[in-house]
């Protein structure tokens, strides 16, 4: 029996690797050698803050959801063997943190082989933001603050400037990441959070607040603080996960006053074709965006613990942690 290494989160802030079998080809279904896979900021609400974590352990391989590999059976789809594909699951059926996957086709895309690899594993997270983007409103003149700047939130830089964008406010305490947002080309830079930081985007905007917020953290304190640092009738978009389970306080009334609209990103993953995902891919392959600076770390499998504690830790410049097989 064929066998392979796989994570295993086996309580909260505990994850671990295992030896299990590679699985047997089913129906319906595409075998992908796993080569790389990244760490998303929803796999450490769900391994660190138990958000969609009912019961421990979860699955071999759950939560990732940010991989390529190479196409080892086909099936009956599409794909040839030897294809280097993004592997995109949707979150109910992430196994990414693993030597091999079967994965339903409609969660591939195939990848360039002229790019390097480290690079195209962004474009699962650069699709999703491309994705939320398309959901904006017309940015045109407009200030928009950007909560967060590790990759969502760079990207997201990327992404506002090229929609017309014309002031970018980032709100980042980590002084690495905040860096990169100033070469990514954001307008001003906040380093503090909480109050100071409302008071610093309100200061910036002569008391009235921003026409966008985008909330790319998932705390419950940065979700209120974006219905603070909006303007009235101003529009808030939610990218950051919730970080429980459990209901969390609202401020409601800040909510109703402003006449706020607000919105959640989720499901890039089920659109049929992958359109954002191809779009990312497109913008890394033509150079528009360079990936370097964001392949900061990796770790082999087998030092998933590891990997995990730096990647919520933050620690020493780290943007995008990722997996080696």
């Amino acid at each position: 029996m064929t066998m392979m290494p796989a994570a295993l989160a086996t309580a909260l802030t505990e994850i671990q690797c295992d030896e299990i079998p590679v699985p047997e080809m089913e129906p319906g279904k595409v075998l992908v050698k796993t080569s790389l896979a990244s760490l998303c900021g929803s796999d450490l609400h769900i391994v660190y803050m138990g958000w969609n974590a009912y019961e421990f352990p979860l699955e071999h391989g759950y939560p990732g959801h940010e991989g390529i590999g190479e196409v080892i059976d086909p099936g009956d789809s599409d794909y040839q063997e030897g294809d280097l594909v993004l592997t995109a699951p949707n979150i109910w059926s992430s196994k990414v943190f693993a030597g091999y996957q079967l994965i339903d086709p409609q969660f591939l895309l195939k990848l360039p082989t002229d790019v390097p690899p480290a690079h195209l594993l962004m474009v699962q997270q650069l699709g999703t933001v491309v994705f939320g983007a398309r959901k904006l409103p017309p940015l045109l003149g407009k200030t928009v603050v950007m909560l967060g700047q590790g990759s969502v939130g760079l990207f997201h830089d990327f992404l506002l400037r090229r929609l017309g964008a014309h002031r970018i406010i980032a709100v980042e305490p980590v002084a690495a990441r905040l860096e990169a947002g100033r070469r990514m080309g954001i307008d001003e830079a906040i380093d503090v959070t909480g109050q100071r930081a409302t008071d610093a985007v309100l200061d910036l905007t002569n008391g009235e607040g921003a026409d966008v917020v985008i909330e790319g953290v998932g705390s419950v304190e940065t979700l209120n603080q974006t219905l603070k640092m909006v303007k009235p009738l101003g529009t808030i978009a939610v990218f950051g996960l919730p970080p429980t389970m459990e209901r969390v306080p609202f401020d409601w009334d800040t909510f109703f006053r402003k006449r706020l609209d607000m919105y959640t990103t989720f499901g890039a993953q089920d659109e049929p074709g992958l359109p954002a995902f191809q779009l990312a891919t497109d913008f890394i392959t033509r150079g528009e965006i360079d990936m370097a600076p964001f392949v900061t770390h990796q770790f082999p499998i087998e030092k998933v613990q590891e990997a995990f504690d730096l990647a919520y830790s933050k620690e020493d410049g780290a943007l995008k942690v990722s997996l080696t097989f």
